[in-house]
């Protein structure tokens, strides 16, 4: 069986299109789900031997997601919290921080929305077929900003024939609709064709959220008023059975406006700021399967990233920020045929990241006019079958960075298929890994003058990278294909923490100078579980609990902003053959928002309900309400983190045609 498995995997590498579908859930039995991330090859998710969780298209599509931060709502033990002074959301992963979690579309980089981290709100989901995400640092495919774990979204393959889809809908936040009804209109179109050789698809996608208020009469806008556009095109080349080329455009405008009032005694002064985004990627790559068994990959992305924000205070323009940024990167693999039991990858990644930004024409970025980062990176890893129940993946990652010269991190994972029969199947995996991450052109360059408010930060050049120590262990166990239970225990190590040092500041003139330095040595540890329960073959359940315990080794003290419990609860009914109710809630315990003074952020939960109604082959409608019971936070309460959208109710309707050739 496993002899057949190895031959399977060696064949498929690199296929046409660089995945696969994901798995669907019907009333058959659901197809085996398969997974690229962790190893860039093509593995079913239980044969995969580092852990891997998928948010799959049917899943999308059911709980209609419309940006990738609405994808990653229900993945078990991902915290999503608001940028501080963005409108948009980042993703923290068994207590390490965004900065430490590396976001990928095909397994190219996504530019990040602030030098450092990716607003994952800023990624509409029209050409997604499924996201993979990966934790801690296992896998030696990937380097710097890793550390944490990779979220790699996978777009759709084109099949030949026609295919087409729209979707568009509606919502309202009732009472709190800032200007008025409906308060978020969403709308995407995806058109994909081809022969065997030619092939090509456009999509569109649009959401304009209009904001929302707890008073909407009042100044202050507590939702932002967020346009969101997203255009794509993509166009794929088969020459022969033997390899592809693609290439792939896509362009992404985003326009918002911040609300808000600042205290100045004895007066409460409104403030306003807008900001436009640009952003133009360009991704392109090719892949063969030559005569001796070698396989081959190239892929290449050229991504620009623009923004603009002004600021007013009382009605008044008082600063103009302008920043551009521009990522290059380019990515070989090549895959040996099957050799002894063993499959052999080995390759290289070089990366190129740039950053200008101004404020009213002055430099933002300390000491120079703009701020760049280089870095080569190669990598080998083996996949060794040693026998029907044991496999181990041993790799290395060596990086040379242009700032901070070279580095190696060594990555192992075991995996035992233990039990296998009719009745049950039991899976075991350990793997470790080094982590490694540089520190990101904001906390090296950045000068953050908010001296109107009493501060300032300032990069530090002579900061070191942060190095950590990753360790996970877990199982899994199936019954009949009905019931999957998933338990997985983890520890992270992280040395040479960066982050603001809040004790040791000067006062110059009245301002408080902060700067980044590495402050601390942390630890994260905790379980997650997760239990999938295929009840009937209209009713599935799934359940998710994660346990994190944080602490500051240098101070004994809690991280903050990382909540210690967290769980997951799903189920979807097929009522009539036509009707499916779903349902999603979610909850996380309180969680430490200020070491100095202990203050927290009170503990939460919310629930969502979607009613999806096939009407015929190709349109189903839908009706749904997030946030059921209206769990909102106190915006009065400065340590309150809750969730900030109350109650919100939509109706829409999806149409597909399929003409397969």
């Amino acid at each position: 069986m496993r002899l057949k498995c190895l031959a399977v995997v060696a064949g498929t590498l690199l296929s046409s299109t660089p995945h696969l579908r994901a798995q669907t859930v019907g009333t058959a039995d659901p197809l085996p789900t398969v997974v690229v991330t962790g190893t860039r090859s093509e593995k079913t998710l239980d044969e995969t031997p580092i852990r891997t969780e998928v948010v799959d298209r049917q899943e999308i599509e059911r709980t209609h997601a419309r940006t990738l931060k609405d994808a990653l709502e229900n993945v078990p033990g991902l915290q999503l919290r608001e940028i501080h002074g963005k409108s948009g959301y980042e993703v923290t992963l068994q207590g390490m921080t965004s900065d430490q979690v590396l976001i990928l579309v095909d397994g190219l980089p996504i530019t990040a929305s602030t030098g450092s981290t990716v607003d994952v709100s800023q990624y509409l989901l029209a050409e997604v077929d499924h996201v993979e995400v990966v934790k801690g640092a296992s896998s030696a495919q990937y380097g710097s900003s890793a550390m944490g774990g990779v979220i790699n979204v996978i777009t759709r393959p084109i099949s030949r024939g026609f295919s087409a889809a729209a979707t568009a809908d509606a919502g309202t936040y009732g009472s709190q609709n800032a200007d008025g009804s409906p308060g978020s209109l969403h709308g995407n179109i995806r058109l994909e064709g081809g022969n065997e050789q030619f092939r090509a698809r456009v999509t569109a996608d649009a959401l304009d959220n209009k904001g929302y208020a707890v008073e909407p009469d009042g100044w202050t806008r507590h939702g932002d008023k967020i346009r969101r556009e997203q255009y794509a095109g993509r166009l794929e080349w088969l020459p022969s059975a033997a390899g592809s080329f693609w290439f792939d455009a896509s362009a992404y405008r985003e326009t918002d406006e911040q609300r808000y009032q600042y205290y100045a005694p004895p007066n409460y002064v409104p403030q306003r700021k807008t900001e436009d985004i640009d952003r133009n990627r360009y991704t392109y790559g090719g892949q063969w399967r030559f005569g001796n068994g070698v396989r081959a990959r190239l892929a290449g992305v050229h991504e620009t990233y623009d923004s603009t924000s002004r600021e007013y205070s009382n009605g008044f323009q008082t600063a103009t920020r302008n920043a551009a940024q521009q990522t290059d990167h380019v990515s070989a693999q090549f895959d040996m045929p099957a050799w002894y039991r063993q499959l052999w990858q080995f390759g290289g990644d070089f990366h190129r990241e740039t950053l200008d930004q101004n404020v009213n024409g002055t430099s933002e970025l300390a000491g120079k006019g703009s701020a760049e980062r280089q870095a080569g990176e190669l990598y080998l890893q083996n996949d060794i079958l040693f026998n029907e129940t044991w496999e181990m993946v041993v790799g290395l990652r060596g990086q040379h960075d242009s700032d901070f010269g070279a580095h190696f991190a060594p990555k192992v994972g075991v995996r035992a298929n233990l039990l296998s029969n009719d009745t049950w199947k039991g899976v075991l995996r350990a793997n470790y890994g080094q982590g490694y991450r540089v520190p990101n052109l904001k906390e090296r360059h950045y000068l953050f003058d908010h001296s109107s408010l009493g501060y300032i930060v300032l990069g530090n050049p002579n900061l070191k990278p942060e190095s950590s120590n990753s360790f996970q262990l877990g199982g899994q166990l199936t019954w009949r294909d009905r019931v999957t239970l998933d338990a997985n225990l983890f520890y992270n190590h992280v040395a040479d923490l960066i982050q603001t040092d809040m004790t040791n500041f000067t006062m110059v003139n009245g301002i408080a100078v902060y700067t980044y330095r590495n402050v601390a040595r942390a630890r994260t540890q905790g379980a997650e579980t997760a239990l999938r329960w295929r009840a009937t073959n209209q009713l599935n359940l799934t359940a998710a609990y994660t346990y994190t315990s944080t602490e500051d080794l240098n101070t004994g003290s809690e991280l903050t902003r990382r909540p210690r419990h967290m769980g997951r609860v799903g189920a979807d009914w097929r009522v009539l053959p036509a009707t499916e109710l779903s349902a999603r809630a979610r909850f996380q315990s309180s969680e430490l928002t200020d070491s100095a003074t202990g203050a927290r952020s009170p503990g939460w939960g919310t629930l969502d309900l979607v009613l999806n109604q096939k009407l015929d082959r190709n349109v189903t409608a839908f009706v749904g309400v997030n946030n059921l019971f209206n769990r909102q936070r106190d915006f009065a309460n400065a340590s309150d983190f809750g969730p900030v959208a109350g109650r919100f109710i939509y109706l829409g309707a999806r149409f597909n045609v399929d003409v397969a050739r």
